[in-house]
């Protein structure tokens, strides 16, 4: 018997439940949120151009009328906008049953942010990191609730320098450094879920990567870019990853989901298994350790 393709369809109603979505102004974070929206879902769009995002969230009301969408604002180059952006969820809110850790930047010239980390380990990591940890309380206290962590193919190009985080000691690489930080998201996801295993709650963590989907995300690599025109499928498509990460009923804690088809660049969402590198315990833990002192935010 033909297995069966996993598509949004099999996202049950989501009637009561409420998710955050970061990133989602474009791209595949904006489909989710577009998405969830139409399955009844509370949703609230995580954005650092609040413009931008109630832009979004009006497109997704005209789609769907009786949406409910909030666009928050998050720089998640700031830990201390991150803080803001927390407490202001914690004071507000006594669920949280998704949080999509979707945003990112890719390949882009060398730059820290305001905390001193090299950017795109600082966006992609560290601010998400810091994001999940201040939430926890009310992800633990939300029964059925889940952690997805976005990561990517490039996290196979990823060998995290610990000396040098920042690349200060090196020439800068931009792509090594975006796959450091998508190895990142992955060490990040399965360390958590380790530490999740003996919590009295049901709190759990998955990853996803949406192969090669066209998105602002290239914007800074020409070659992608051009290429995206033959290779690269659409968000409707490259989305469905994170959104089986997030409401398949039968994901487990550490589960990590991405394209069935060939070299898993295409297709509708399968479970996938990252890198041997990735499975490395004792970096994910050395990566936890370093992420608590730099970021402040303790498990």
């Amino acid at each position: 018997m033909a297995k069966t393709r996993w598509t949004a369809d099999n996202i049950p109603d989501q009637t009561g439940r409420r998710v955050i979505v970061t990133g989602s102004t474009s791209g595949i974070g904006k489909e989710a949120a577009r998405v969830l929206a139409g399955k009844n879902a509370s949703v609230i769009i995580a954005a650092r151009n609040v413009q931008k995002g109630e832009k979004v969230a009006d497109e997704i009301r005209q789609e769907f009328p009786n949406a409910d969408v909030t666009v928050r604002e998050l720089d998640l180059s700031e830990l201390e906008s991150i803080a803001a952006f927390s407490q202001s969820i914690l004071a507000e809110f006594d669920q949280l049953d998704v949080l999509i850790n979707n945003a990112g930047i890719m390949a882009c010239p060398y730059s820290k942010t305001a905390d001193g980390f090299e950017i795109q380990m600082g966006t992609n990591h560290f601010s998400h990191f810091a994001l999940t940890g201040q939430l926890l309380p009310l992800l633990q206290s939300t029964d059925n609730s889940r952690v997805v962590n976005v990561s990517s193919m490039a996290h196979a190009m990823g060998n995290i320098d610990f000396s040098d985080l920042s690349w200060e000691s090196r020439k800068y690489n931009t792509w090594r450094a975006y796959g450091d930080s998508k190895l990142a998201n992955l060490y990040f996801t399965y360390e958590l879920a380790r530490k999740l295993e003996d919590r009295d709650n049901s709190l759990m963590v998955t990853a996803a990567h949406p192969g090669w989907t066209a998105t602002e995300l290239q914007r800074h690599s020409g070659s992608s870019d051009f290429l995206n025109r033959f290779f690269a499928q659409g968000v409707e498509i490259g989305a469905l990853p994170t959104l089986r990460a997030g409401f398949d009923g039968d994901a487990q804690s550490g589960d990590y989901f991405g394209p069935s088809g060939f070299m898993e660049m295409r297709g509708t969402p399968v479970k996938v298994t990252s890198n041997e590198r990735s499975q490395d315990t004792e970096a994910a833990e050395e990566l936890w350790k370093r992420s608590e002192e730099l970021t402040g935010v303790s498990y």
